[in-house]
């Protein structure tokens, strides 16, 4: 196989001994991607909606958006009926809202193991892991630069947790790899070691066409299907460069999927105002949204906003704010009118630990996006400093809390069972509900538990050695690191991918910048 060459399907292969293995692996449990039973929260009133668009368009007709070094995207916005100064591209209104009508409002990613995959929009979200911290930290080793081997622990902890429903993507940068071959190896290992779907690379286009024809492989042709998300950042304000546009062209032709989100830190890449930012956004979104239906009408895309407010006294970014919680939910009202999935949120929080202020502003965080109608959750568990540290304590944290949202998103149920009625009754006044009847048929689902927090007495704890939170915690990534099974794979298919992997690294010198 030549480096450029798309691979050809092969064949499943590997006998009755294959398919024996295939019936009798492990398989952990995962729940089902969230479908919200409860309302989405809503800050903005369509008059402030109203001049949040107009805005928007306001920006694209009068100060536009640049597109660098990219004469193939010039040309495109040129026969779209943009006007092209430079390398400044100022859309007429109306245009861009018009080409952003072909992106779908739902879309599946398909995971090798069917049952695993997601449907992506309306009222369902998927949580995906932590991306692209070059720090990692454990109870252990401290904060130290991510290996490879630190990547593959991410992902066998992400295929274990039950809350998580995706794979993700660079859960850490793993330094100890060449930055032109690392890719590789990430592909590979969310490719192997986990059957949920998964994101693919997008540092450089040949990178992204890389993850392409690896999934090529592993799904033995695509066939139009949707199996990677890719994130696709907008260098903000409203600079679109050609190494993310150059992957975007990659993954819509290949009818990928691309979450097209602005990286506002507010204040420094971003007006200060809620209302500002907003503006910001949506021009930008609307933009990156309207090239990739210009490459590929009817490519799946996300709508993405990645805001964070800024510490005016340290220019440090700043998380679990009102500010940040506010101009989230009004992404989401955006997003909604425009008919596409909406991404946001996360575990952010700017402590150096998993300690409280983690704690609090991960809470925030993570309540806000289930609230604001996210669909698509990156970063839902695992993040620390401020994104330049994946914690492997805060990651079984995090993917623990995950379950109150499941939970939560459920809403209130009123069926019969819900009522109580019969509780009501058989217990009546002055007495107790631990034993009728009602109790003992419901108290194994009534309540969400915690599978890391300790909820013993006094006593029992402090004779278990008084351990905190991050202890519990780092006791429970040694369990499911030594509980972790791989999930089955074909070997024809996994030797096919090993072959390419192996190719693409002996085909280029090692590079690490």
């Amino acid at each position: 196989m030549t480096d450029t060459a798309t691979p050809r399907r092969r064949t499943r292969g590997g006998g009755g001994a294959a398919r024996r293995a295939e019936r009798t692996a492990v398989s952990v449990e995962t729940a089902k991607y969230i479908e919200r039973n409860i309302p989405n929260f809503e800050v903005l009133n369509e008059e402030a909606l109203q001049i949040i668009e107009t805005n928007a368009e306001t920006v694209l007709a009068e100060i536009g958006v640049n597109f660098v070094d990219s004469p193939e995207a010039l040309e495109r916005w040129r026969k779209a009926g943009a006007e092209i100064d430079g390398e400044r591209v100022r859309i007429p209104r109306g245009l861009a809202r018009e080409l952003c009508k072909t992106a779908p409002s739902t879309f599946t990613q398909t995971a090798r193991n069917p049952e695993r995959s997601v449907e992506i929009g309306g009222k369902n979200l998927v949580l995906a892991p932590v991306y692209g911290p070059p720090f990692v930290r454990d109870a252990e080793g401290g904060r130290r630069y991510a290996t490879m081997d630190d990547f593959d622990k991410f992902v066998k902890l992400g295929y274990m947790s039950k809350w998580l429903h995706h794979s993700g993507g660079t859960v850490c940068e793993p330094t100890d790899v060449p930055v032109n071959k690392r890719h590789l190896d990430m592909l590979y290992s969310h490719m192997s070691l986990s059957d949920k779907p998964f994101m693919g690379a997008v540092t450089e286009p040949s990178r992204a066409q890389d993850s392409v024809d690896m999934c090529e492989i592993l799904f033995d042709g695509l066939d139009g299907r949707t199996v990677m998300t890719s994130l696709i950042n907008i260098n903000s304000p409203m600079t679109f460069d050609s190494i993310m546009m150059g992957a975007l062209e990659v993954y819509a032709r290949a009818n990928q999927a691309c979450i097209i989100s602005p990286f506002i830190v507010g204040g420094a890449m971003a007006p200060v105002s809620v209302a500002g930012t907003l503006t910001q956004v949506l021009a930008e979104v609307l933009a990156g949204v309207a090239y990739s239906q210009l490459v590929r009408k009817g490519a799946p895309v996300i709508m993405g906003a990645f805001v964070t407010s800024i510490d005016m006294n340290s220019g440090a970014p700043t998380f679990g704010t009102p500010e940040a919680s506010h101009i989230t939910y009004g992404a989401g009202q955006l997003a909604r009118r425009l008919g596409l999935p909406y991404r946001s949120a996360g575990s952010f929080c700017g402590s150096k630990l998993p300690d409280a202020q983690a704690a609090y502003e991960t809470a925030n965080s993570l309540n806000m996006g289930l609230l604001s109608g996210v669909n698509f959750m990156l970063h839902s568990c695992g993040w620390l400093e401020g994104g330049l540290v994946a914690s492997f304590e805060k990651f079984v944290m995090d993917a623990d809390q995950l379950g109150t949202l499941h939970h939560f998103a459920k809403g209130v149920s009123m069926d019969e069972n819900a009522q109580a009625m019969g509780a009501l009754r058989e217990v009546g006044p002055g007495g107790h509900f631990l034993g009728c009847e009602h109790t003992q048929e419901n108290f194994k689902t009534a309540f969400w538990r915690s599978d890391l927090f300790d909820y013993k007495p006094f006593e029992t704890w402090a004779d278990e050695g008084e351990r905190d939170t991050v202890s519990l915690a780092s006791a429970r990534v040694e369990k499911m690191l030594g509980d972790y099974q791989q999930p089955h794979l074909d070997p024809a298919i996994d030797a096919a991918l090993r072959d390419y992997v192996r190719t693409k690294k002996e085909s280029m010198p090692d590079a690490f910048s």
